[in-house]
């Protein structure tokens, strides 16, 4: 049996023809954490431009002349990218969310009357409910929201492995193409739908007459809301076949329009810092920071505006999801009372129609100073990682 091992094979001085990709191929990367390597079209990964201007290396040529400390440096700025990605993700996902908590208990709490349109009020309340019932308080039900991306995640991924419906879009698509990876994110939402609302009831539900949830019971829950069974609930409690067509709307907007956002983002800073890259005097620092730098604004961007944009449509899901499940939440006006959830509203029209009747326009912002702390907390620590990358890497050169 001969080895098998490519003609011209030179131990590490190699220099096999490197594959390039094919017009209209997206290079991409899994989207948990961005920034460990390039997801743009046509685009190399960063080592290629970190020690050269753009376009001085060829493919047969090494970018790295010194030998062994390019591949340290190779090594470490891809350590520096999946470190931002995975700072970014934390930023997201745990540091923020105390706000995630608050913002929807002020959604579903109707009796408020201080709406916690800025992030001072939004602060105070955190430091008297903080005082009140102590720090789990505010980090409630963060399980269960790593357990719906993951049935998320799992379920479209099972769904496009078995139909047609595309899970990527190609660089040339078409707009059948996008009818059904639109119609395969719904039909994602429909089936984390009664998942989603175990979780909505973890986070608001009030610690104070909270038993000790388990780790599952956001699945418990789930499959008995779907079958029927598990805590009755009052009559109140609307059919998820209610619940289908707002949830979809909400998850499939917010999947379009952080789209369109990330891609123009990306777009105008690609183009940019496109003559930065081509100059003799630009730094590998400055490279790499140009090439990961980009995704991590861009998806922050993207949620933001479409979680701004959305922010009322959400208000009323979120009523209409945790409307007869008997669940009681945090007084945020006080912070140190509870309140019963007693809606009635007959579906998604009525909902609007009473809000707007009852708590005016501004009722559907309620606890947006939320969202105000949550993204100031995400640009805090980009902006902290950003220089920690850039010394680490000012320091090895």
């Amino acid at each position: 049996m001969h080895p098998r091992r490519p003609e011209g094979f030179d131990g590490l001085g190699y220099r096999g023809v490197r594959e390039e990709p094919e017009p209209g191929h997206w290079v991409s990367t899994p989207p948990d954490i961005p920034g460990s390597r390039n997801l743009h079209w046509g685009e190399k990964t960063p080592q290629f431009i970190a020690g050269t201007p753009l376009g001085a290396a060829g493919l047969n040529e090494d970018p790295y002349p010194g030998g062994g400390g390019g591949a340290s440096s190779e090594q470490l700025n891809r350590f520096a990218g999946f470190g931002i990605g995975l700072a970014s993700l934390f930023t997201e996902n745990v540091l923020a969310h105390p706000c995630v908590v608050l913002r929807r208990q002020c959604q579903v709490n109707y009796h408020a009357k201080n709406y916690h349109l800025t992030p001072f009020t939004i602060i105070n309340i955190m430091y008297s409910i903080n005082k009140a019932q102590g720090p789990r308080a505010l980090w409630k039900g963060m399980g269960s929201t790593f357990i719906v991306q993951g049935i998320t995640l799992g379920a479209e991924g099972i769904i496009s492995e078995f139909t047609p419906l595309p899970r990527e879009l190609s660089y040339k698509w078409s707009l059948r193409q996008i009818g059904g990876h639109l119609l395969l994110k719904g039909l994602t939402c429909v089936i984390a739908m009664p998942f989603y609302s175990a979780s909505l009831i973890e986070t608001v539900q009030s610690e104070i007459i909270r038993d000790n949830p388990g780790i599952l019971d956001c699945l418990k829950e789930g499959i008995g809301r779907v079958m029927g069974l598990g805590v009755p609930h009052s009559k109140r409690l609307l059919p998820l076949l209610a619940l289908t067509f707002p949830t979809v709307l909400h998850g499939v907007l917010h999947y379009i329009i952080s789209c369109i956002v990330q891609k123009l983002v990306l777009y105008f800073l690609k183009k940019e810092n496109s003559p930065s890259l081509a100059t003799e005097n630009s730094s590998s620092v400055q490279s790499m920071l140009d090439a990961y730098f980009p995704e991590l604004i861009a998806s922050f961007a993207a949620s933001l505006c479409a979680d701004v944009m959305l922010y009322p449509l959400e208000t009323v899901l979120h009523r209409l999801h945790i409307q007869g499940t008997r669940t009681i939440i945090d007084n945020t006006d006080l912070g140190y009372e509870v309140l019963p959830i007693n809606s009635q509203y007959e579906g998604m029209r009525d909902c609007i129609n009473t809000i707007k009747r009852e708590e005016g326009i501004l009722g559907f912002y309620k606890g947006f100073g939320a969202i105000v702390v949550q993204y100031t907390l995400h640009v805090a620590l980009l902006q902290l990682t950003k220089i920690l990358y850039t010394t680490l890497l000012q320091n090895v050169s």
